[in-house]
């Protein structure tokens, strides 16, 4: 979405050439009632509807162990967003900051990030809650929660 005409008073944007410097493998999708970015809820919630995680079945295998956690990040590419603003009006209040100033889903690398409550796994799916993002977004990663997940240190010979 680079379209001009949906640049707010006081944005600006960067023309460039589509980036070609990395590349993504996306594990699966992700599904929820949200359609429009209006619909989507800012942040997400906690009591949220339950949406679904699908991982593409190569990637099935690697849930293995994540329903120990009571949550889970997921990391997303916002496909649908535009990349191409420097700075941004949230909401048109008149404030204009640097878009790296905000948790705006409009980023040179639109990557989404949420924290979710993962309520259960069937198979390859993951249903959780918690998501602010639009159906049939695309899964880049799954991981457990940092606050959740501490690495235990081998112990040391000699050491008890």
């Amino acid at each position: 979405m680079t379209d001009d005409s949906d640049i707010r008073p006081g944005e600006t944007c960067l023309h460039h050439a589509p980036p070609e410097d990395a590349w993504l493998q996306f594990i699966g999708v992700i599904h929820t009632p949200f359609l429009t970015r209006a619909d989507c809820p800012r942040q997400g919630r906690a009591n949220g509807p339950v949406c679904e995680v699908e991982v593409f079945g190569p990637w099935a295998p690697a849930l293995e162990g994540i329903d120990a956690f009571e949550t889970i990040e997921l990391l997303y590419w916002l496909d649908r967003s535009r990349r191409d603003l420097l700075t941004q009006s949230p909401k048109s209040d008149g404030r204009t900051v640097g878009t790296f100033a905000l948790r705006s889903p409009v980023r040179p690398n639109p990557i989404g990030t949420a924290r979710v409550r993962l309520e259960r796994r069937e198979g390859n799916r993951l249903l959780v809650r918690g998501l602010d993002c639009l159906d049939g977004t695309p899964l880049v990663d799954i991981k457990p929660d940092r606050c959740a997940f501490t690495p235990q240190a081998p112990d040391k010979p000699g050491v008890s």
